[in-house]
């Protein structure tokens, strides 16, 4: 895919920005052009391409004049978090191209990092389940602007962030909290638990719970729904009315396997879009759950890499995990170290502290925990790096899970 160079107004050095303009083959803008048949990009997006070339540029320059390379980071996770930021497709598209370029992460005697990109090999992508789980969907919509790229499906979660740790993966997709059932406290300990794998992405995927069944079976046939718990429990009312049995299994891809391998013709499925195309059955009834389109049914999914270290070009949140000696009487504390500093809170969580369980405070044993906050604003920003420095002065621990992006999707998903 190509870049597109930004109309003449934005002044950038032309030593610094120019050295990277690629020349799109015929066989690649006749791609485009059939794939997209859309606007084209605005000026605002094609600056900010270009100021994503500026960085890296000056990046390279800093690096060769201190002789060293980070190990640690790569621009690639700078310019991904502020694509994914943005929105905006062609930006990514251009980020393809603009990666493929060995000279924006280092040269002469200093050898590159190792990435998926200088490798050229696709990133790889871990998800749970299996092919036409909800997580592939969330897999698929977070990385709609690559095509063809390899996804990985893991049997559970944990599996996921072993994935990212031994290699297999580049990058995980995976739930962390449901806006009708909460936080999903297995995922917030593997967090915790992998302090290597850090946040570079989220998604805001609205859930569309279909009834799926086998192609041709009329609705009057139907006697019972099989699905994973919690899509059985947000479309409980429109069961109930329908009078079907329903039957819990361990999830909703499995489910849809199971009726499409077995031919049965008189039960139903509450899935996925995917999983519809993944097993070939048809979708009687979109958007089946009790609230109905638009019902506030929103999946938050995080996108997680090994490594990655933020680079300041992304401002959208910081997630933050931290111990308190003193338990949450201190919370009053650590809040203040925000609030004071013009740092707002947007979430609040907490998990035993497996580490250390158990907490004596004046010879009385009281159960510990960790704290998780998610913060507006960059780890590198001013303001929430003071803060942070002020929560470390009296905090047992604090780990800073990562700065980044969101995207919320208002679409459907790009089938696999």
């Amino acid at each position: 895919m190509a870049l597109i160079r930004a109309p003449p107004p934005v002044p950038i050095p032309a030593d610094i920005c120019r050295a990277h303009l690629v020349i799109p083959t015929p066989a690649a803008a006749a791609a485009a052009a059939a794939a997209n048949k859309r606007k084209t990009i605005s000026s605002a997006a094609s600056s900010c391409l270009l100021v994503i070339e500026c960085n890296l540029r000056k990046q390279q320059q800093q690096q060769q004049q201190r002789h060293t390379v980070t190990t640690t980071s790569s621009p690639l996770h700078a310019a991904e978090d502020l694509a994914a930021r943005l929105g905006l497709e062609m930006a990514a598209a251009g980020l393809e191209v603009l990666f493929r370029d060995r000279e924006a992460f280092g040269t002469g005697d200093h050898p590159p990092p190792a990435s998926p990109c200088r490798q050229r090999r696709p990133v790889r992508v871990a998800y749970q389940g299996v092919p036409g789980s909800y997580c592939q969907e969330a897999a698929a919509e977070a990385y709609r602007f690559s095509s063809h790229l390899p996804f990985l499906p893991c049997p559970h979660m944990e599996a996921a962030f072993a994935a990212l740790e031994d290699g297999s993966a580049d990058r995980a997709v995976v739930p962390i909290e449901n806006s009708l059932d909460g936080p999903i406290p297995r995922n917030l300990d593997l967090l915790l638990r992998y302090p290597e794998v850090r946040i570079v992405g989220e998604l805001l995927l609205p859930v569309n719970h279909c009834l799926l069944a086998l192609p041709g079976a009329p609705r009057s046939a139907l006697r019972r729904v099989i699905s994973h718990p919690q899509a059985l429990d947000h479309c409980h009312h429109r069961l109930w009315a329908l009078d079907l049995g329903v039957e819990e299994v361990s999830s909703a891809a499995d489910a849809a396997r199971l009726v499409a391998e077995g031919r049965i013709s008189d039960t139903a499925v509450i899935g996925s879009r995917i999983a519809a195309r993944e097993f070939g059955l048809q979708v009687l009834e979109e958007n089946f759950q009790d609230q109905g389109p638009g019902g506030g049914n929103v999946t938050r999914f995080l996108q997680l890499a090994l490594g990655a270290t933020t680079t300041g070009t992304v401002t959208g949140k910081t997630t933050v995990a931290f111990s308190l000696p003193s338990g949450p009487s201190d919370l009053f504390r650590a809040m203040w170290a925000f609030e004071s500093r013009g740092v707002r809170v947007a979430r609040v969580d907490h998990r035993p502290n497996r580490s250390s369980p158990v907490r004596v405070v004046d010879k009385a044993a009281y159960l510990d925990y960790v704290f998780v906050l998610d913060l507006e604003g960059n780890e590198s920003d001013a303001h929430v790096r003071t803060a942070l420095a002020r929560l470390r002065e009296f905090a047992g621990f604090v780990r800073v899970l990562g700065s980044y992006g969101s995207t919320c999707a208002t679409r459907s998903p790009k089938i696999l």
